[in-house]
């Protein structure tokens, strides 16, 4: 490579407003940009709110351009990094992989990212993920069940277990008044609350399932503990806030509860963690918030992904499919008597989950030492 600076493109699930991945691409600039000089082009779905977030060179709106002006786009970099995140999932596994197909037409390396697998049931899904990651130049997964899942399709190369970039990231300071906004403002025992959409990474799920178990649940912790409830939408614009609001409607302490009203980057949801004495959850990112802020929690594992990072924890969660409100309830009220175990689990096991996180940057730094000295090869066996 010439002594310019480095072109990389970042392809993933940004620019939908999740605040999961934004925080996952924040992390990935940042360390990417404190080793190496780079000048970063992110294939976004929302290309001016990526550009607006992120200290990157440009976006480009990755659903609107055509085949054509994509090669273009992927011709021009050095290196594409496809992740990270839970993207390699049947429903959108073709969108996903356009740009790596492409890159790998061109003779553009390829690194995967930290990324999460499944569901893949379909043949053509697992083909494909075969085919278009077998070149790659290096494959990093977040999780095990990932590694798992890839050596299952038939990948047959290296692939490195880290973990999710977000674990590496730091709270960041609220506006003035963002708490007396949201009613957060007078110290009272609270207790977070995250839902999500089935949608297509979680198929299986069913909603009114989960909204009864979850409003039994936030009953319980205001009754039990004269608690207020705070539900954190991390989709917004999708269905987050609509679920949220679901749920508090099934509740019978409804005044109890209160949903987030404001826009936030993900440090700053940090930071309103951080205020909390316990969390309920689903999305992997509210609870990796939550332990980063070190409030003990209870998960509720809808995908492999937030198996995986209790796994991580060494912490035990029954599967979503298995959880009546008796049994929930019975967890919650364990768990919350515990809580302080929790805490010290947490606070042993995250340090070295933040040491495989910072292995993603350390690997990509190193091919891109090989890349320029021209010694880089594909991860084949």
């Amino acid at each position: 490579m010439e002594k310019r600076p480095v072109r990389i493109g970042i392809s993933g699930s940004y620019g939908g407003l999740n605040l999961g991945d934004e925080a996952i691409l924040e992390s990935i600039v940042a360390q990417l940009l404190a080793d190496t000089p780079a000048e970063i082009t992110v294939f976004s779905r929302n290309a001016k709110d990526t550009e607006r977030r992120h200290r990157i060179h440009r976006a480009v709106p990755v659903r609107e351009i055509s085949r054509n002006e994509a090669t273009q786009e992927v011709a021009r970099l050095d290196l594409l990094i496809l992740g990270g995140g839970g993207i390699l999932f049947d429903a959108e596994i073709d969108i996903y992989l356009r740009e790596v197909l492409l890159a790998n037409e061109l003779g553009v390396p390829v690194m995967v990212y930290g990324v999460s697998a499944g569901p893949l049931v379909r043949q053509s899904s697992r083909e494909l993920v075969r085919s278009a990651l077998t070149p790659a130049a290096l494959i990093t997964v977040r999780d095990r069940q990932g590694h798992r899942l890839l050596e299952e399709v038939g990948l047959q190369r290296e692939i490195h277990v880290t973990a999710d970039p977000a674990l590496l990231m730091k709270a960041q300071p609220l506006p003035d008044d963002a708490l007396m906004r949201e009613g957060l403002d007078i110290p009272r025992r609270r207790i977070g609350f995250s839902v999500r959409e089935p949608g297509p990474a979680a198929p299986g799920m069913s909603a009114d399932h989960y909204h009864h178990l979850l409003a039994n649940a936030a009953d319980f912790m205001v009754q039990r503990l004269d608690a207020d409830v705070v539900f954190i939408p991390l989709e917004r614009d999708h269905l987050d806030l609509q679920h949220s609001h679901a749920v508090v409607a099934q509740m019978q302490c409804a005044q109890r509860a209160t949903v987030l009203k404001g826009e936030y980057s993900p440090g700053q949801v940090m930071t309103i963690i951080g205020g909390f004495e316990f969390c309920v959850g689903m999305r992997l990112h509210f609870l990796i918030f939550s332990a980063l802020q070190g409030v003990p929690f209870v998960a509720l594992p809808y995908a492999a992904k937030v198996a995986g990072l209790l796994q991580d924890l060494g912490m035990d969660t029954p599967p979503m499919d298995n959880v009546n409100s008796g049994k929930l309830l019975a967890m919650i009220d364990h768990c919350w008597d515990f809580r302080a175990n929790i805490q010290t689990l947490i606070r042993e096991r995250l340090p070295a989950l933040q040491e495989r996180a910072r292995e993603n940057n350390r690997l990509l730094v190193s091919l891109l030492g090989q890349l320029r000295s021209g010694t880089a090869a594909d991860g084949r066996s």
